[in-house]
């Protein structure tokens, strides 16, 4: 089993920078598809960042240019550097992973909180 802690949120300034990080433990050899989502309060949840493989990454539009995600997989470890942080990108990030044989994402981190003040 899987199960994934993330860390590194922080209370920021507008313009500064943050690195959440994404430990995964357990069984990996089934991920395939790991990703940074995030939810501020009353709002749905916002696909912030995934990767797939070595190299195929994509992001969402309110945060490409400024975020990027990354991988170690000799530390079991998932990244998401954050610069140029906006007031609009304090939420709760969660990391998630989903296994070849899932449909969707089936495996979420508790979270951990971003807050930019302006």
């Amino acid at each position: 089993q899987v199960h994934l802690v993330e860390s590194g949120g922080a209370s920021v300034q507008a313009g500064g920078s943050l690195k959440l990080s994404c430990v995964v433990a357990g069984v990996t050899r089934d991920v395939h598809i790991m990703g940074w989502f995030r939810q501020a309060p009353g709002k749905e949840r916002e696909g912030v960042a995934v990767i797939a493989g070595d190299s195929y990454v994509e992001y969402g539009d309110s945060v490409k240019g400024r975020f990027a995600i990354s991988r170690d997989n000799a530390r079991n470890s998932l990244y998401l550097q954050m610069n140029s942080l906006k007031p609009e990108d304090t939420a709760m990030y969660h990391c998630a992973a989903r296994e070849v044989w899932a449909s969707t994402y089936n495996i979420w981190g508790q979270g951990t909180q971003v807050t930019v003040s302006s």
